[in-house]
């Protein structure tokens, strides 16, 4: 029996998938190495390289290794592009996992856990968001992670499935073991942003919007730490085993930041006073936004261990310094895994395509062959 983690190559995909190993499940990875890295999955792990949209694909998997639970993260996940691109992040967010559902019943898997996204609620003036709260998203991304809550709720009504959706605040952090940590190229994460111009990797951090109805102006976010985010998983998973119900959780400390206050507390831990300048309000950013966790710590049992900003800081500008070593010297073996596998499609395709014209051949061989000819040979 294996556990599915799609997206398994990403941020917060690699932590889980490091700690499921830490309690001994056995796991495979699909990811499509999109935004994520062959090296971060570690070597005692299936990686398949492949799309969750590809249900030939994912029924495959889910066959060949016994999977008993899906764990989904692969999303794109970017506020600002998908005002730009809705339709992208309709198929690639919403369709693709309402994909991954159906093979999921079709293939007798009955545990789901989803990555949502505390965007599912939009913007609220004061108070932490519990999920009490109207839904009441403000972008395509958001609309698009409700929308597969939606799709898994609804199943769990006519199929023998069960989820727990986690709707994650602002993650940060890294491994507390340096064995993982943000590495996307073009990250969009603030905490990793800050991070990068501190040690010179970036000309400074633009402020998105100084008018928001806050007290220094900026928007205020309820950061969650990778491997608190990661243990979540994990409780998730024994609710479900032990019969727990379809539902949806927030994942967060009930604290909120400013994005001024985080800057300051980057530069204060860095010791760098990196130029910071303002920008226009970005399209579909929530004033305000920090969760109530109540209920995910009464249901699932969910004990955090890592709430300290300065920690979260600390382990990001740790992880930023010795990440781009590890994506250069990784980026050409990734090139050539890509290039081995194309090779292999084809020639694979090439022995096909000469096993199907030697049928022929042969079809054609003992069409032709005449009875007068046959006999004339006895």
């Amino acid at each position: 029996m294996s556990i599915l983690v799609t997206g398994g190559a990403g941020y917060i995909g690699s932590h889980l998938v490091l700690a499921l190993l830490d309690q001994g499940e056995s796991v495979i990875v699909l990811d499509n190495l999109s935004t994520g890295f062959a090296w971060a999955v570690p070597n005692s792990v299936k990686l398949i390289l492949g799309d969750v949209s590809d249900q030939d694909l994912v029924s495959q998997v889910i066959k060949a290794y016994d999977v008993q639970a899906i764990v989904h993260f692969a999303a794109k996940l970017l506020v600002p592009e998908s005002v730009e691109r809705p339709l992208d992040y309709y198929d690639n967010n919403t369709s693709a996992t309402c994909k991954l559902v159906q093979c999921a019943v079709a293939n007798g898997v009955k545990q789901i856990i989803f990555s949502s996204s505390a965007a599912v609620y939009g913007s609220f003036s004061s108070g932490p968001v519990d999920e009490k709260q109207e839904l009441r998203p403000q972008s395509p991304y958001g609309r698009s992670k409700l929308m597969c809550e939606w799709i898994l709720e609804d199943a769990a009504k006519a199929h023998e499935l069960r989820s727990v959706s986690l709707r994650y605040f602002n993650v940060a952090g890294a491994d507390p073991l340096g064995r993982a940590g943000q590495s996307s190229l073009n990250a969009t994460h603030l905490i990793k942003v800050a991070a990068q111009a501190a040690l010179g990797k970036r000309s400074g951090v633009a402020i998105f919007g100084v008018d928001y109805p806050t007290h220094d102006g900026t928007c205020i976010r309820d950061y969650v730490h990778v491997t608190d985010l990661a243990q979540a998983h994990l409780d998730a998973l024994t609710y479900l085993r032990k019969g727990g119900q379809t539902g949806a959780f927030n994942c967060g400390y009930g604290t909120g930041f400013s994005v001024l206050e985080v800057i300051n507390a980057v530069k204060s831990i860095s010791g760098v006073d990196f130029p910071v300048h303002i920008a226009e309000r970005r399209n579909g950013d929530p004033a305000v936004i920090f969760a109530n966790a109540d209920l995910i710590k009464q249901q699932l049992g969910w004990r955090p261990r890592h709430q300290v900003m300065e920690e979260m800081i600390a382990q990001s500008i740790l992880w930023e310094s010795g990440v781009d070593a590890r994506i250069s010297a990784t980026r050409s073996s990734q090139v050539q895994a890509k290039s081995n596998a194309l090779r292999l499609e084809i020639a694979t395709r090439a022995k096909q395509a000469i096993e199907r014209q030697a049928q022929v051949n042969l079809i054609n061989d003992n069409s032709n062959s005449s009875p007068l000819l046959n006999n004339s040979s006895l």
